[in-house]
């Protein structure tokens, strides 16, 4: 595993696993946000970078989404830490294996029953700021896909949002995303944000990715037949 600081904030921390697999340590006065939770393996890894840093404690754990690979060391890192895990409140169901994730064929039990809470909302809707981060209901790779913006940093960090290629945006894995045209839509809120880094967690870094975001709309209305219009 590797650790490398991408901001005055954030840490990016990766392993390998056939793909590169990212997740992000949010360091702020009152302790750390880990952004994800990667593969098993990782919990180790992650547990050793914080005490390395000595930036305080682990406070909480947010995740884009609860595939297996952003949710892996989950349930050592609570059971060493005792921290909560916030998640959007429709990927809940899905990852303790309530209902079906689209377009697979079994249930996935990711994460135990009750042990993650939904992301607090705000009172004039959408999500509310948390730790420094504002987070954004991004659906399309799974229901309740979920992005977090550093707004002082100016650092999104992306989940599955995206994949990205020696610094160019890429669809998210077709394999395993569930509504391709909805992930398309919602990458549209790079136009909103304007981030100076985009971080993802199977890719490298994309420096300002909304000056690429039109090429790749077209790209991908032409790829999966989506028709523009729905992508202004």
């Amino acid at each position: 595993m590797k650790a490398e600081q991408i901001s005055a904030h954030i840490w990016c921390i990766k392993a390998w696993m056939l793909i590169p697999v990212r997740v992000w340590a949010v360091l702020e006065e009152d302790g750390v946000t880990l952004v994800d939770a990667g593969m098993p393996f990782m919990a180790k890894g992650i547990a050793a970078f914080l005490k390395k840093q000595g930036a305080g404690p682990l406070k909480r754990i947010l995740l884009t989404h609860g595939h297996s690979d952003h949710v892996g060391a989950v349930q050592k890192l609570v059971a060493a830490e005792q921290v909560p895990v916030y998640a959007h409140r429709i990927e809940i169901p899905y990852m303790e294996g309530r209902e079906l994730y689209p377009r697979r064929k079994k249930r996935e039990f990711n994460v135990q029953a009750g042990l993650a809470q939904p992301l607090p909302e705000a009172e004039g809707g959408g999500l509310a700021a948390i730790a420094g981060l504002q987070p954004y209901w991004t659906p399309g790779h799974s229901p309740g896909h979920v992005i977090y913006y550093h707004e002082q940093d100016r650092v999104l960090l992306a989940g599955d949002l995206f994949t990205s290629k020696r610094g160019r945006l890429h669809r998210p894995m077709p394999m395993f995303t569930a509504d391709m045209t909805e992930a398309v839509k919602s990458s549209r809120i790079l136009r909103q944000l304007q981030p100076l880094r985009l971080e993802v967690c199977h890719g490298d870094a994309v420096h300002n990715p909304a000056e690429q975001l039109d090429g790749y709309l077209a790209e991908m209305s032409r790829t999966f037949s989506i028709p523009a219009s729905t992508l202004q």
